[in-house]
């Protein structure tokens, strides 16, 4: 299905407000357990933060850059951590805005969710979301997590979907963020889905150096890394099929605390959100991952570029 026409038909559902409560487990970056800013427009700017990778920073910039060119006054704290922390952050008022990841979102929130379409994905979370949290309309960019073997295990062991590891249950070190540990994309779903479990599991980081540089020398056997890494490809390593669906779709997707989203923020990520395509976030994740470049001058330029900001 074509990634815009879904996007444009589901711009009405994702603006309808969170209808569930989420109890539990709030704290504050302040550390003071403080009520957050508040503020019931865009008036007085928005802080958006951001997860402790490459990509989501960039996505970051990105969100600053849109609300910016629309004049909304937009502050970036990046690199913050993972979901775990971001989300008590948006929710505690520290931050405003997130850029997130549609299925891996809501199975934070619902462990049993079965979505796995964008569309369905995106109801979901308007029911799953904490009062107070919104999720605005997806972007056409997706970027699911894969797990990868190199091309030489692939070949070795006869691997090329999730459902061959059965055949070496035990036998292989897994290698992931720390949260795989727990998560449904991770190890308990690959134990519960496709009946695998691993000799031993490594806690790296997600998509970074730890995990892709320990798949290079083989200190893990498989890595769970990012759909949009270019490494996938300039390392030819092999993603492995998912015919059970573990993996929900991953379009990017705007998460906001409601009280600071009026029209002129939608608008502004909504227009983004049209530009940003999956074969365009992989190239602006080379030009940070491979190149090197800032992620917030890579983010500034390609605004520009593309008509998001002001030349």
């Amino acid at each position: 299905m074509n990634r815009r026409a879904v996007l444009g038909g589901l711009f009405a559902a994702a603006s309808v407000p969170a209808l569930a409560a989420c109890g539990g487990g709030v704290t504050s970056l302040k550390g003071d357990g403080g009520s957050g800013s508040g503020g019931g427009s865009s008036a007085g700017g928005l802080v958006i933060g951001t997860a402790n990778f490459t990509e989501n920073q960039l996505l970051g910039y990105l969100y600053a850059e849109a609300l910016r060119a629309a004049g909304i006054k937009a502050s970036v704290r990046p690199n913050l951590g993972s979901r775990e922390i971001v989300i008590p952050a948006l929710r505690q008022g520290d931050i405003d805005l997130l850029p997130e990841y549609q299925g891996n979102l809501l199975l934070h929130f619902d462990d049993k969710a079965k979505q796995t379409q964008a569309g369905d994905l995106q109801n979901a979370l308007t029911v799953a979301l904490p009062n107070g949290l919104e999720a605005l309309p997806y972007a056409a960019a997706e970027d699911k997590d894969v797990f990868c073997v190199t091309g030489e295990t692939a070949d070795k062991q006869g691997l090329r979907s999730l459902a061959d590891l059965k055949k070496l249950d035990r036998k292989l070190v897994f290698g992931g963020p720390a949260e795989d540990k727990k998560r449904v994309v991770g190890l308990v779903g690959l134990k519960s889905v496709y009946g695998v479990t691993f000799k031993e599991f490594k806690a790296l980081d997600a998509s970074g150096p730890l995990v892709k540089g320990a798949l290079k020398k083989g200190d893990v056997d498989v890595a769970n890394l990012f759909s949009t890494d270019p490494d996938i490809e300039g390392n030819g390593w092999v993603i492995l099929a998912d015919p059970k669906a573990l993996i929900p779709a991953q379009h990017i997707v705007p998460v906001i605390r409601g009280a600071k989203a009026d029209a002129k923020v939608r608008k502004a990520l909504a227009r983004l959100g049209g530009a940003l395509t999956t074969h365009e976030l992989a190239k602006l994740n080379k030009l940070v991952s491979v190149d090197k470049k800032d992620p917030d001058n890579v983010a500034a330029q390609w605004s520009k570029d593309h008509g998001i900001a002001k030349s």
